[in-house]
C-alpha cells in the first residue's frame, strides 16, 4: 500500500511512500512541455506543462506514480483495490483511462481548481495500457500550496473529496478516514490530563504520553492517522534542507520495513519515498536500501524539448565515512 502527503514551509512539498512487494524498475522522469501525450480517446496533445516525478516508462510513454508540473500542481496514485471502478466510454465525457489521468490533469492544470474543471466531465475509462500491462486500481491526491483533494473512480461514479488533512493512503474510501479522525480527538501532543479520577494524583511517567492510542500497525487506516497525526503537528525551518528533511520524517513515521507485512509474492515493504519542491521543480527521493536523499532539478534539462529525460534510481546504501 502507500502514503501520500503535503507539507508548507516557504515553498510547498508533495510526496509519497510507495509500499509494494516488488519495483517496476521505475525511474525520476522529466517530461519537456513539446513531448506529444496521445491519448486513447481524447486525441494528442502536443504541448502542455512540463512535469517531475516517479514513473515507469514504457514504450517511450511514462506511467507516472506520482508526478508535479511547473506550475506545482501535484498529483499521485495510490491503491484502492475493491473499490476502484473504471467505466465504458461515456458520451459527453472526457473518456481518459487511469494510466493517462496523471499527464491528462498535470499537462493542462495549474491548480486545484483548475482541475476540479476537468474532473466535472472526466469519466475513468476501462481501458488497459497493453494486455502486459492492465489496469492498477488507484484512486488520486491532487495538490497545490493552497489546497489537496482526493478523486476515487467508484460503482457510484466520480467521486472528488476536499482533503483538509493533507495525507492519503489507501483503502476504504477517503470519506471513512475523514470520520475515522473523530476517533483520536485525545490525541495530543501535550503531556495527558488525569480525567480518570479525581481521587487518584496520577501524573505523566514519561514523555510523549499525549500520543497513546496513536496506531502503529501498516494498515492503510492506521497509517492515515499516524502521517495526519505527524503531518499536521510537524514544526520545521524554513530552510530548503530542514522542510526536506522533515517532509522524509513524515513519511518515515509511516515507512514499512521488510518482514512486517507478509503477502502473497513475498513481503511489502517501503520502495521508495519521494518528496518535491513543487515550487523550484526538485525531485528528491529515497529507496529502501539508499536512505541518502538524492535530487533531481527539472529545470536543468531543455524543457522545450520533445524526449523524456529518465534517471535510474539509485539503489545502494550510500554511506560516508569521517575517518
Amino acid at each position: 500500500m502507500c502514503t501520500a502527503a503535503t507539507y508548507k514551509t516557504r515553498d510547498h512539498y508533495f510526496g509519497r511512500n510507495l509500499d509494494y512487494e516488488f519495483a517496476y524498475n521505475q525511474t525520476v522522469t522529466v517530461t519537456p512541455r513539446n513531448y506529444p501525450f496521445c491519448f486513447r480517446r481524447m486525441g494528442e496533445m502536443k504541448s502542455h506543462y512540463a512535469m517531475i516525478g516517479m514513473a515507469f516508462v514504457q514504450e517511450n510513454y511514462p506511467l507516472y506514480y506520482d508526478a508535479t508540473n511547473e506550475k506545482g500542481l501535484s498529483m499521485a496514485g495510490l491503491n484502492f483495490p475493491g473499490n476502484a471502478d473504471y467505466k465504458e466510454e461515456a458520451p459527453d465525457m472526457d473518456n481518459v483511462s487511469p494510466f493517462e489521468f496523471i499527464p491528462w490533469i498535470l499537462g493542462q492544470c495549474a491548480t486545484v481548481s483548475e482541475a476540479r474543471e476537468k474532473l466535472s466531465r472526466l469519466s475513468l475509462l476501462k481501458e488497459n495500457f497493453s494486455a502486459q500491462l492492465p489496469l492498477s486500481p488507484l484512486h488520486w491526491m491532487i495538490s497545490d500550496r493552497d489546497e489537496s483533494i482526493v478523486v476515487e473512480s467508484v460503482k457510484e461514479g466520480l467521486k472528488v473529496y476536499d482533503n483538509p488533512v493533507g495525507v492519503m493512503t489507501n483503502n476504504p474510501t477517503f470519506d471513512y478516514h475523514l470520520t475515522n479522525l473523530i476517533n483520536y480527538m485525545g490525541v495530543s501532543v501535550a503531556d495527558p490530563d488525569n480525567h480518570l479520577t479525581a481521587s487518584l494524583d496520577l501524573k505523566p511517567y514519561s514523555r510523549g504520553m499525549g500520543g497513546i492510542g496513536l496506531p502503529g500497525d501498516l494498515s492503510s487506516a492506521s497509517r492515515f492517522i499516524k502521517a495526519a497525526f505527524t503531518r499536521l503537528n510537524s514544526r520545521s525551518g524554513e530552510s530548503e534542507s530542514e522542510s526536506v528533511s522533515q517532509f522524509f520524517h513524515i513519511l518515515a513515521s509511516v515507512a514499512q520495513q521488510k518482514g512486517c507485512c507478509k503477502v502473497e509474492h513475498g513481503y511489502e515493504y517501503t520502495i521508495y519515498s519521494s518528496c518535491c519542491n513543487t515550487d523550484k521543480g526538485i525531485y528528491y527521493y529515497t529507496t529502501y536500501e539508499n536512505s541518502q536523499i538524492t535530487g533531481v532539478d527539472m529545470y536543468r534539462e531543455n524543457l522545450d524539448g520533445t524526449e523524456l529525460a529518465s534517471y535510474p534510481l539509485i539503489e545502494g546504501q550510500q554511506i560516508r565515512f569521517q575517518n
